[in-house]
């Protein structure tokens, strides 16, 4: 099946497919250079998120009743393979029905404009890659850049000075540890909201507390150290971009950091940059 050109009128969706949650959002402006301009970066609206494992049509449609009164393209990158299949099945029933015809395009790796120095880009998160990319083009000139991602899992990745994607660190997020802890052992229970900005009491005075302080108090650590890692490599001054749900709860670990949450998907939104030939 040929792979839908993207022109610079279309409406243009997106869909990023994480293992959590399916993040929607409408391109609001595509940031192309005009005139010799320089390249902004995109911007998103109508946002929407909806559960990963258990997508309801009615909440699809509803959704795209006003993202996208008539013909669309929706690029979508995943990295939950079965989520993504619901997905794009339920948007090509609801396009089937006339109401809203739906050109769908999966993002790959070679849609972004991204330099990938690894020997495997493929095997490379698209979460991640999007987040460099749209991280590549707001970096200052002239330096590297850090992107932290805080979703089910959190990644640490690093970008050079000339904006080549040079991998990173991935590690479990708090609900993940969080689940682990539970399932691995006979009575510790699941602590539940660990992902709140607030840091948690330490001692833990009963064994929920002492959980949470363990997560809490430890993704801080793990996050502060790989920034602090990836500086040595990049230099001191080099800035941290954060992302993701649970943003807030790190925040104190990397002062100064700016934060984006649609970082990601401004990402995905460049990926029509190529798609149009540009």
């Amino acid at each position: 099946m040929p792979r839908p050109s993207i022109c610079l009128g279309d409406t243009v969706l997106l869909a990023d497919v994480g293992n959590s949650r399916i993040k929607l959002a409408v391109v609001e402006d595509h940031g192309f250079s005009m005139a010799g301009g320089a390249r902004r970066l995109p911007t998103v609206g109508q946002r929407r998120d909806i559960d990963s494992r258990g997508l309801r049509t009615a909440q699809l449609r509803d959704w795209l009743r006003t993202a996208a009164p008539s013909a669309a393209v929706i690029l979508v990158a995943s990295v939950h393979d079965a989520a993504a299949g619901v997905l794009e099945m339920a948007l090509a029933e609801e396009s089937a029905t006339g109401h809203r015809p739906l050109r769908q395009r999966r993002v790959g790796h070679h849609d972004l404009p991204l330099m990938i120095d690894l020997a495997e880009p493929h095997r490379v998160g698209i979460d991640r890659l999007a987040a460099a990319t749209a991280a590549a083009l707001i970096k200052p000139a002239g330096q590297g850049a850090i992107v932290v991602d805080c979703g089910t899992a959190a990644t640490v990745d690093m970008l050079s000075a000339d904006g080549r994607f040079l991998g990173g660190a991935i590690l479990p997020g708090p609900t993940l540890m969080a689940r682990a802890l539970a399932e691995g052992t006979s009575k510790l229970p699941e602590v539940k909201a660990l992902e709140h900005a607030d840091p948690p009491a330490m001692p833990g005075r009963n064994t929920q507390e002492a959980i949470a302080a363990g997560i809490g108090w430890g993704i801080r650590g793990a996050i502060g150290r790989l920034v602090a890692a990836a500086r040595q490599s990049l230099g001191e001054g080099t800035p941290v971009i954060l992302t993701g749900g649970w943003r807030a709860a790190v925040r104190d670990a990397v002062p100064g950091a700016i934060e984006m949450p649609d970082l990601v998907l401004a990402g995905i939104a460049m990926a029509a940059e190529r798609a149009c030939g540009r």
